[in-house]
């Protein structure tokens, strides 16, 4: 649509045509960004940035994730289900949700880890 304007406004005001020394007109920088390609390139890069890479990166940490998780891990699931993890596989892990109560998750399913299957020791204070 944009195209078609430009193209009736030039042509309106003459530009583009041969003048009557026979000499084409200075198409300039403008004339190279205005045509469908260059916009498409751009959109692109665009998308890339905005949208790709950013997911790309999130499903990069998710990934590293699920690989280090280890029994003992507290972990929340996509469904909101918080539990410690008793058992893993390949492809699936159980969490138990409550004493001698436990479900089998798919791993791709596992949110986050709330926290380490150790509890963290009292810092150490300077004397």
């Amino acid at each position: 649509m944009l195209d078609w304007l430009t193209t009736g406004t030039a042509w309106a005001m003459g530009i583009g045509q041969k003048g009557a020394e026979g000499g084409e007109s200075a198409g300039g920088l403008g004339g190279l960004l205005s045509g469908p390609i260059p916009m498409l390139v751009l959109m692109f890069v665009i998308f890339y940035f905005l949208l790709i890479r950013p997911q790309q990166k999130k499903a990069k940490v998710h990934k590293a994730m699920l690989a280090n998780i280890r029994k003992g891990d507290k972990v929340l699931t996509n469904g909101g289900i918080y539990g410690r993890v008793t058992g893993l596989d390949e492809q699936t892990m159980t969490v138990e949700i409550a004493p001698q109560v436990r479900i089998k998750v798919s791993r791709g399913h596992v949110a986050g880890v709330v926290g380490a299957a150790t509890t963290p020791t009292a810092p150490e204070t300077k004397k």
